[in-house]
Parts: C-alpha cells; structure tokens; sequence
C-alpha cells in the first residue's frame, strides 16, 4: 500500500503594518515657530536632563492605536513620564511603550490653529493627556495667546493664569510669554530654565570670563615680578652708591 505523500502547509505572509516616521513636512509653519518650537525642547530637555524616567519630543509622530497608522498625531512639544529617556526614538507607539504623553504642546499657525483648540483637545484627553498648552507666538490666532488645560475626569479645565503666567502642576514650573518664546520659570527662585544654547552660550561666557581674569593675573604677575627686579637693581645700585661713598669718605680722611 503506497502512502501519499504529504504536501507541507506554507502559512501565507501576513502585511506588515507600515508606521511612517515623517510626513516630509517641515517642523514649523516659519522660522519663528521652529525657533519657538526648539527653545521649548530644549529648555525641557535642559529641565529634565537628570531624569531617566521621563522622555521629551519634538515634532514626532504619536501613534495611539496599534494596527491603524492613520490613529496618529505629532504634537509640537511633547513629555511622557515613566518611560526610560534613552534610547531616541523614531516613534513613539503608545501600545509599546505602555505610556501617554503626560504633558503635550502645541505652537499654534495658520493651518494648524482650529485643530490645536478643537480636535486635538477632544483627543488629547481621551487619551489622558494631563497637561495641555497651546501658544501663539506671532498673536494671530487666539485671544489669549497663552492656554492651558488640565485634565479632570475625561474633560479638560481651563488654567487660570496668575500675573500674566499658567502654573504646570506636572511640571511644577511657571510658564508665560517673552516675546515669541514661551519660558518656563521655577516658581520658587524665579529663574528661568535655560535652554541648552542658552547653557552653552552661559558656559562659553564663564570661559571666556575665567579666561580674561587668568590673563589679567599673569599680566600683575609679570609686572609685580619687573616691580620686584626694578626694587632689587635699585637697592643695588644704592647699596654700591653707598660704598663708593664710604671708600671715598676713607680715602679724604
């Protein structure tokens, strides 16, 4: 009795789930909103650059439904608590990581305005987004050019503003306008929080200050030293002065 042989089963390939990484736009509207953009990341990464638990983005893709890359966002500025701030990622894929952005940030324009206060205001607190910002750094769009939300229950509550600045209970910092820049102060000292050009530029100043005072010291070093030599040749020279004058004194008597 022959035995049929036994054609092996091949599982047919599944489609792989495309996430795109870019959408080949530019970060920002103009110069300013990437400037402004920037400054920001760069003072929270300045902020929380001591922390390993906490990630900060700027201008990344956001998705928060796996298998669909069309559920996908890419908020302006955004800080995500409990998760390692290392390594950098392409994306961040909420499902992965087990984490939403604590905090998000928006820098308002012209083609992005309705959205920031509309749509994505719905769906940042549905995804329990606690913290939410929106700054217009040209004055163009919204009446308060400074908003903020935080999230209580499933909606999200206005900020009130205290002397012209909104209070971050989960950064614990004070934020307000200069110029077209949003700033972030500790609310304690007052201080700014730099950013890291501000850092480098506020090191490269030590430096060039530590610099100037060391060349200033050598420079009253070698004039105490020819200070020093000009007494000693003048003691010398009145020294020998003085014997010339006792070996003449010697000599009349």
């Amino acid at each position: 009795m022959s035995v049929a042989a036994i054609e092996p089963v091949v599982a047919e390939p599944q489609n792989e789930i495309t996430y795109p990484e870019s959408d080949g736009k530019p970060m920002g509207e103009t110069g300013i909103h990437v400037r402004t953009t920037l400054h920001l990341y760069g003072a929270l990464l300045n902020y929380f650059q001591r922390r390993e638990d906490v990630y900060v983005a700027a201008n990344m893709f956001l998705y928060y439904e796996e298998g669909n890359p069309k559920a996908c966002r890419t908020p302006d500025v955004m800080v995500i608590y409990g998760v390692p701030s290392t390594p950098e990622r392409r994306s961040f894929f909420t499902w992965r990581e087990q984490a939403v952005p604590t905090i998000v940030f928006e820098i308002t324009s012209k083609a992005t305005w309705m959205e920031d206060l509309v749509s994505k205001s719905v769906l940042y607190a549905r995804l329990g987004v606690q913290e939410y910002f929106i700054f217009d750094p040209l004055e163009e769009f919204l009446e308060n050019t400074l908003q903020g939300f935080r999230l209580e229950g499933q909606d999200y509550v206005a900020i009130e503003a205290e002397d012209g600045s909104l209070y971050s209970k989960q950064l614990e910092l004070n934020m307000r306008r200069e110029d077209i820049l949003l700033r972030l102060f500790d609310p304690i000292t007052g201080e700014k929080v730099l950013s890291y050009d501000e850092m480098l530029a506020k090191v490269d100043e030590a430096v060039a200050l530590a610099d100037e005072a060391s060349r200033s010291a050598t420079e009253a070093e070698r004039r105490a030293e020819e200070e020093a030599h000009r007494a000693e040749e003048e003691a010398r020279k009145a020294a020998e002065e003085a014997r010339r004058a006792d070996v003449a004194e010697a000599e009349n008597r």
